[in-house]
């Protein structure tokens, strides 16, 4: 395989049906094994495409690696529901609190805090949203506006996020089977399990970007809510869905491709437009269902720090998703699974509150390290403005329940020391597969990102406490 290095941590890579960019420092890129090149190839034989990347968090996923950016013309492109993966809309969310890192140093503070944000936020997949009152069916036509307005606590719940209404045509609806309602009914402003979570961070700011910082109503021992959670139920059932119906679309038109987990379809089928309008049903689940899970945070924190208690939106974005964007002076439909949308300050696409300094782009590490907020830099233009999602993993579930011990997680989680990553787990052993040992070196991805000149770091979020889904 033949690679060209572009300098800044940035190669690309000579496949046998394209070109694939990596941005990745040489220790990263190091690790990337021979899967992830097959993938890339395989994914490069959808036609037309124009532009395909890993960001230095990629690993092996199902059709398609996590840490991809795939690109397509909107005229004459494809959409491919595996470069957006099974959770449309899974993302992040942070919130601001008033308070410094001493507030909740004592162990037991935290503690409560742990307990009573699994009082308002249900963990357990068998439980039901406290939210019966909250019609499905607006959630997914409206977005954030669809929500009652009682569980919007002001404004800023609206505005500072990337996306709070996704539009598309609401007859697309009707394509639904009746089972996907009866699946996400009860789910909105649930957790999850998996690696979504909820974590108690304190921040440290990065003085090269104080000024940013500061404009963001960031403080050094800051501490934050950082949030990780997606669609539920409706975005995996629909995902499922139009899987096996464009599975079988492809096998009337003829199509083969050496992986059968990768599907897709030309943006002007029939199937190709259900997919794209349905996907935007489940995006306005997914931003919702973090909205949900923020709300049931702040009541946690007002039950214990009293009622004037607020937790202002820093910002929520998605990271699996496919939307039609426009770059180089023509219209695309941009997919990203596992990547980030980083915009740079000035950029037309920012929010208003952030048009000047561009957004938080929310990064997180594994439980026990440390996660990131960063914001884009104009560079990040060669690289449809992604950067990574996350640390990404290093090995399966499977692998790691076989390789990590319970004993070298709790050292990870600095059990027994004053600054130990409380959990809400009884025992650790029942999210081992969701250990710092799981997940490549985030700092590495970090500095992979940074070398790359994609974004820099506004602040580091150190970890405190873990809500995890059982």
């Amino acid at each position: 395989m033949n690679r060209i290095d572009h300098g800044n941590n940035h190669y690309e890579a000579a496949l046998t049906h394209g070109s694939l960019h990596l941005y990745a420092n040489e220790e990263v890129l190091a690790g990337f094994g021979e899967r992830v090149y097959e993938m890339a190839d395989n994914n490069l034989r959808i036609p037309r495409n124009r532009y395909m990347s890993y960001t230095p968090d990629a690993h092996v996923g199902i059709g398609t690696c996590i840490g991809t950016t795939a690109v397509w013309g909107w005229k004459d492109g494809f959409v491919s529901p595996s470069i957006v993966g099974v959770d449309i809309g899974c993302g992040m969310r942070v919130h601001l609190t008033p308070l410094h890192k001493k507030d909740i140093q004592d162990k037991a503070v935290r503690r409560q805090l742990i307990a009573a944000i699994e009082r308002y936020v249900p963990t357990n997949e068998r439980t039901n949203s406290n939210y019966k009152d909250i019609n499905i069916l607006d959630v997914v036509k409206h977005g954030l506006n669809g929500l009652p307005a009682k569980y919007v606590p002001n404004e800023r719940w609206l505005t500072h996020v990337e996306e709070g209404c996704f539009q598309y045509d609401h007859t697309y609806l009707d394509h639904l089977p009746d089972k996907i309602l009866h699946y996400a009914h009860g789910q909105l402003g649930t957790l999850g399990g998996g690696n979504h979570f909820i974590e108690l961070q304190v921040l440290e700011l990065n003085e090269e970007m104080k000024e940013t910082a500061d404009q963001w109503g960031l403080f050094d021992g800051q501490v934050v809510v950082m949030i990780h959670s997606g669609s539920r139920a409706w975005g995996a059932r629909l995902g499922q869905t139009f899987t096996a119906q464009l599975k079988e679309a492809m096998f009337q038109w003829g199509v083969t491709n050496p992986d059968p987990n990768l599907i897709y379809a030309p943006i002007a089928s029939r199937e190709g437009q259900t997919y794209l309008h349905l996907m935007h049903s489940a995006l306005n689940f997914a931003v919702s269902n973090r909205h949900m899970i923020a709300y049931g945070v702040e009541q946690a924190f007002k039950e214990l720090f009293g009622p004037e208690m607020e937790l202002p939106v820093l910002y929520d974005l998605m990271h699996n998703y496919a939307l039609k964007e426009f770059h180089r002076n023509e219209p695309m439909l941009v997919h990203r699974k596992g990547a980030t949308r980083a915009l740079p300050p000035g950029h037309f696409l920012n929010r208003e509150a952030y048009r000047t300094t561009g957004h938080p782009a929310l990064i997180p590490g594994s439980m026990g390290t440390s996660s990131y907020l960063m914001v884009g830099r104009a560079e990040g233009a060669k690289n449809f403005y992604s950067i990574c999602h996350g640390a990404g993993r290093a090995r399966s579930r499977k692998a790691t329940k076989e390789l990590v011990t319970v004993d070298e997680f709790q050292a990870s989680l600095r059990v027994g020391t004053e600054d130990e990553v409380l959990v809400n787990h009884r025992t650790l052993k029942t999210i081992l597969d969701e250990c710092p040992q799981a997940y490549k070196d985030v700092d590495q991805i970090i500095d992979s990102v940074i070398g790359a000149k994609l974004a820099s770091v506004v602040a580091r979020c150190k970890p405190m406490a873990a809500i995890k889904g059982v």
